[in-house]
């Protein structure tokens, strides 16, 4: 179909009109503060998103820390690339894999501890030297998933975080205490997988 000037004009007035419907809406947001945010679901993409963000804010100057609870055996691109920031960005991979490749509870539980010290540290180093802008527990809500780590504990020190410190916490099944505490929410649907068809996971994709 061919459009009139006419049609034109039309389609110009109603982006004018939306434009100025959104300006209103955006006169009213001025607050700042350090977000708490999950990504959770079946779907893939949970970490990958949380890294994009990861890697906007070192674009910006930004300083950020990452701990990765369950992948501390895996080779990953994520952490080849993080390396070539320096000093900007520091991250840690912790843990012996996911439960039903360890079969160790007791040092499940163990690993998960000692990869949420190193989380706490970095809140830390953020409130008293400010040391980091953003950090990101990767697969977080993994360990709070089979209690390798009490939520209570670990919503109450995410709440308490500095006031300007965003934190972003990954993994499947994220706990109604954590969501309920978050700024922002994500939950990745998953629709179609090449792993249902036999594809294994690939590098460079999912790892």
């Amino acid at each position: 179909m061919t459009e009139t000037p006419e049609d034109f004009a039309r389609a110009d007035e109603k982006s004018k009109k939306r434009k100025e419907a959104r300006d209103k809406i955006m006169a009213t947001k001025t607050e700042t503060k350090g977000l708490l945010m999950v990504h959770t679901g079946k779907g893939k993409g949970k970490s990958t998103a949380a890294f994009g963000v990861a890697f906007r804010a070192l674009g910006h100057g930004m300083r950020v820390g990452i701990v990765q609870f369950v992948k501390g055996k895996w080779e990953s691109g994520e952490r080849a690339a993080f390396a070539k920031f320096g000093d900007q960005v520091t991250i840690h991979a912790h843990g012996e894999g996911f439960t039903w490749e360890t079969q160790n509870r007791a040092l499940d539980i163990a690993s998960a501890r000692a990869a949420w010290d190193l989380a706490v540290g970095m809140i830390e180093a953020a409130r008293n030297e400010g040391a980091y802008d953003l950090l990101v527990f990767d697969e977080l809500n993994i360990a709070l998933r089979y209690d390798h780590l009490p939520v209570d504990e670990i919503v109450s020190v995410l709440q308490g975080r500095p006031e300007g410190l965003h934190i972003i916490v990954t993994g499947r099944n994220a706990k109604p205490e954590l969501i309920e505490a978050a700024d922002l929410v994500t939950e990745m649907e998953a629709v179609k997988h090449p792993f249902a068809a036999g594809i294994k996971a690939q590098k460079g994709i999912e790892f």
